[in-house]
């Protein structure tokens, strides 16, 4: 029998998943009896989910006595597998898969194994093809058991049942049955008991055929997940891309990049829906799972929005400093001879004394709100500013406004009004910005 000893390194400590079924046994036989040629070191692991009453029991103990009697070292776990579906809200099989991979992967750990062996064969492979198919899944569902995923590898992948099962025989090696592989209930059996048969009439090789289809599908889908992947590294800043840009990708492309930053699978639903609120324009929102994403200002955001902190209105006073805590801001304002320029980013500018106009309020924008920029000679709205900012939403309500009695003075990082823009000579009142630095042992 031909494995896949690639996937086994020499010098490798493997864990081998073994149920005392024929597949796991003829691995576990395989790697044992070859150890010392492929200069392994080997270990077995049995979990009993509790589904099956005495006949997992008979299972755990088959397999405890064979690996005594072979000397293999043995880690046996018994779980709950029915009490964990209900505690989770998952099916059963779901739930003992979970059970399952992670004693083992807490097993290896604890044993210091490289790999985890687990005996999928030419059949299972072929059936997983076929159960993603009927359920209508892309390049990625159809790829198949990958032969290696993290530390878990399937030296096994491409062996047929009848091989296993004729080396099961010659090597009198022994097996348990188990008696849930032949109830129809389940969605594999299924597979393995009416469908695969009929396939294997059109093509007796049909198995070995799904698994070339799917070996093709998985670098297929290789390459567009890196292509995805050199997006996403190149155009994503942590919270938000361009939604041009991404629609300017092919949709095998677009498609993998919202899987890839959204926290929950998609359905096809989910990403036409995600790629319609792209191709639209204005602040508008799309429900995906587990993430409300927004498209405002021409791009996606994928990271929550989360609470905007409100900050009321505070005097700004010559000579003194004001903080304002909510948005992590300093401002400090001074009187100074004539500077008659203003700062190209507005972080620090000028405001002419004599036409200010009782006191100076800083605070957040109001309805309504506009004034006349140095130098635009125009009237505009906060909101028209903003908006050829390019600002979003949340930039607009956290944004620090000074105002007077007669109205607007400046927007810092934006405007200054025209009325209080000095020139060279006037007396002026020097306005700073600065991002307070907080401790945050002391916040």
């Amino acid at each position: 029998m031909t494995i896949d000893t690639s996937l086994l390194p020499a010098g490798s400590r493997v864990l081998c998943a073994v149920s005392g079924g024929a597949d796991s046994m003829c691995l576990l036989h395989l790697l044992w009896s070859r150890r010392e040629a492929l200069g392994l070191e080997v270990l077995a692991a049995h979990y009993e989910h509790g589904l099956r009453g005495e006949e997992s029991l008979r299972d755990a103990a088959f397999v405890r006595d064979w690996c005594r009697e072979q000397g293999i070292p043995l880690i046996l776990e018994h779980g709950d597998a029915a009490g964990y579906a209900k505690s989770r809200g998952l099916g059963i099989e779901e739930a003992a898969r979970a059970l399952r991979y992670a004693f083992l992967e807490r097993a290896a750990g604890e044993r210091g194994c490289d790999l985890i062996a687990t005996a999928h064969n030419a059949e299972d492979n072929a059936e997983t093809v076929l159960f993603h198919l009927v359920r209508g899944s892309g390049a990625a569902g159809l790829s198949g058991i990958p032969p290696r995923r993290g530390r878990i590898v399937r030296p096994l992948l491409g062996v047929s049942r009848r091989e296993i099962g004729a080396y099961l025989a010659r090597e009198q090696v022994p097996h348990v049955e188990d008696s849930s592989n032949a109830s129809e209930a389940y969605s594999r059996n299924l597979l393995r008991c009416r469908v695969l048969p009929v396939l294997e009439e059109l093509n007796p090789a049909f198995p070995a055929a799904a698994g070339r289809a799917a070996r093709l599908l998985r670098e297929d889908e290789a390459c567009l997940s890196g292509l995805a992947e050199d997006f996403i590294r190149a155009e994503y800043d942590g919270e938000s891309l361009l939604a041009e840009k991404l629609l300017a990708l092919p949709w095998s492309v677009s498609s993998r990049v919202l899987r890839r930053l959204c926290p929950r699978p998609l359905s096809l639903e989910h990403v036409e829906a995600a790629l319609a609120l792209a191709g639209g324009s204005g602040l508008a929102w799309a429900d995906l799972p587990g993430l409300r994403l927004r498209r405002e200002q021409g791009r996606l955001y994928f990271a929550p929005e989360g609470p905007v902190p409100s900050f009321p209105d505070r005097v700004l006073r010559p000579g003194q400093d004001l903080e304002i805590p909510e948005l992590g801001l300093l401002v400090r304002a001074q009187v100074v001879e004539a500077l008659g320029e203003i700062h190209g980013l507005f972080k620090t500018y000028c405001l002419k004394c004599e036409n200010i106009y009782g006191d100076i309020v800083c605070g957040p924008r109001r309805g309504g709100d506009k004034l006349r920029p140095a130098g635009r000679g125009c009237t505009k709205s906060l909101k028209s500013l903003f908006a050829e900012a390019g600002m979003t939403r949340r930039q607009r309500e956290l944004a620090p406004v000074l105002r007077d009695g007669a109205g607007v003075l400046a927007v810092p990082g934006l405007a200054v009004a025209e009325r209080a823009a000095p020139v060279l000579g006037d007396r002026a009142l020097k306005i700073e910005i600065v991002r307070i630095e907080r401790d945050k042992e002391h916040d």
